[in-house]
């Protein structure tokens, strides 16, 4: 499957996770792995079901020390598919695995160690509201054509990816001033749909399958509103329009439009706001800083 993502399904009894060999590994003298033989991430249960697994391909090679996880039905647990796994499992219990890389998620090779000892239990809050839907989601994108298939997995990586943010603490991976994977595809979404007026924190929202109030929560984590954050980029994308046409060729209004704001009384205000002074007089500033360029 695409969009970084492959889904493993199985009812078959197994003692082991989907594994692979780590890429570029560093050959000792006689072409062997030098590192040490690392000890096994060991998964119990005691009950029968459903398990869900997050493989994350590429990880940094974990610490020596025994890592013991118990599970019970319905937990998503990951693991990093180049690590040795054992699974201590009833006989009966079905498994479904979702390989997605280290990067599609946005996170460090360190938070990978922290993830794996970190299970999402399915009787949490998140748990209760991800693991039935990422199961759901698992059967029906095998099932799906390669277009719905593809779109499945895309938004199933954004659940992910919003999922092991909030394993690591909600503050994102790797350094403290680094931006979460889920913020990062916020904005990239806001970027591709600047020029529809009808964005708003709801199609937001509703894009990355989070709610409304969370995702005001995490631009007011960053000092900033979701309709400000909105405002300034289009600001900033028509005030680079009228300096590149500052000799009239579209009008203020039309380039208004064109990014978003559909009354250009409004447009007016907020731009005098932003950049004191109006946007005929920017147009006009850059018009005569580009005549005197030219000469």
């Amino acid at each position: 499957m695409s969009g970084g993502l492959d889904i493993v399904v199985t009812d078959a009894p197994a003692t082991d996770l989907p594994r692979e060999k780590r890429p570029h590994p560093s050959p000792g003298p006689a072409g062997d792995d030098p590192r040490p033989a690392r000890r096994p991430l060991r998964l119990t249960a005691r009950a029968g079901g459903e398990y869900l697994f997050v493989g994350i391909r590429g990880g940094t090679p974990t610490p020596q020390e025994s890592v013991n996880v118990s599970l019970g039905p319905g937990d998503i647990c990951f693991y990093d598919v180049h690590h040795p796994t054992t699974l201590d499992f009833p006989e009966r219990f079905r498994t479904k695995v979702f390989l997605v890389s280290r990067e599609s998620l946005g996170l460090e090779e360190s938070d990978v160690h922290r993830l794996m000892s970190t299970p999402v239990a399915r009787t949490s809050r998140l748990g209760a509201l991800l693991s039935p839907f990422l199961s759901d989601l698992a059967d029906t994108a095998a099932a799906s054509r390669p277009p719905v298939g593809e779109l499945l997995a895309r938004n199933a990586v954004n659940l992910l990816a919003t999922l092991a943010v909030e394993q690591l603490g909600g503050d994102g991976p790797g350094t403290p001033d680094a931006p979460s994977p889920l913020m990062t595809r916020i904005r990239e979404y806001v970027e591709l749909h600047l020029a529809d007026p009808d964005l708003s924190p709801e199609t937001i929202a509703g894009a990355h399958y989070i709610s409304v109030r969370y995702l005001h929560k995490l631009f007011k984590d960053e000092g900033t509103t979701v309709g400000r954050w909105i405002q300034r980029r289009r600001l900033e994308e028509c005030r680079r329009e009228l300096m590149l046409h500052a000799r009239g060729h579209r009008t203020i209004a039309a380039i208004a439009n064109r990014w978003g704001f559909l009354s250009a009384a409004h447009f007016s205000r907020v731009f005098r706001a932003a950049y004191g002074m109006s946007p005929s007089e920017w147009r006009d500033t850059a018009g005569r800083a580009a005549r005197a360029d030219r000469r």
